[in-house]
């Protein structure tokens, strides 16, 4: 009897110690309300026109041992682009720039996730008016989790990048082209929810 008791801790510790250890990750859902994308591009070489994007969507599944295992999915509503004024925003939602009746979304899809808390690189595909490239984007944060009243865990971060206009071959066959800088450069700033 002692013998098949002492057989049996000995199988039941070997099957423990053989089986894996599940990955510890948190899903995090993109608060829209307070999330967005901020531009800016050259103009003439003289000035600087910003704008934003709004619509922002996504999830994150973080792991939480090893923050380079994370994930990102995220998507912005193109047809939000506003530059304060009327007529240019009009013009950047044509075929000529966002075609938004044909591309209603900008869509990022994290491929790699680099180096260590505060200074993190985020790697992956970027679609921009149906074109699609690797863009590299440097992170700040991510912040420290925290409740809201409701009982929200909430936390956020922001990712920096520069984009080239003729990679994604984004309004070079618009009129307006020679008058408007090749680099755009962006910061996207999220909110995240804990689910």
């Amino acid at each position: 009897m002692r013998t098949k008791f002492f057989l049996a801790f000995a199988f039941a510790g070997a099957t423990l110690a053989s089986a894996p250890l599940k990955a510890q990750t948190s899903t995090w859902t993109i608060d829209t309300a307070h999330s967005n994308v901020n531009f800016q591009v050259r103009h003439l070489a003289v000035s600087t026109v910003r704008g934003s994007i709004g619509g922002v969507k996504g999830t994150i599944v973080q792991d939480e041992k090893d923050i380079t295992k994370s994930t990102i999915n995220a998507s912005a509503d193109a047809a939000t682009v506003n530059t304060g004024t009327e007529a240019r925003d009009k013009h950047l939602k044509s075929p000529d720039f966002f075609d938004v009746a044909k591309y209603p979304q900008l869509l990022f899809k994290s491929t790699a996730i680099t180096g260590t808390p505060g200074k993190l690189k985020l790697v992956g595909d970027l679609t921009l008016a149906g074109v699609t490239k690797s863009v590299t984007l440097d992170i700040d944060g991510p912040s420290a989790p925290q409740k809201t009243p409701k009982g929200v865990t909430i936390s956020g971060f922001s990712a920096s990048g520069l984009i080239s206009r003729k990679d994604f071959e984004f309004g070079t066959k618009s009129s307006a082209s020679p008058t408007i800088g090749d680099e755009i450069k962006f910061t996207i700033d999220l909110e995240i929810d804990k689910q």
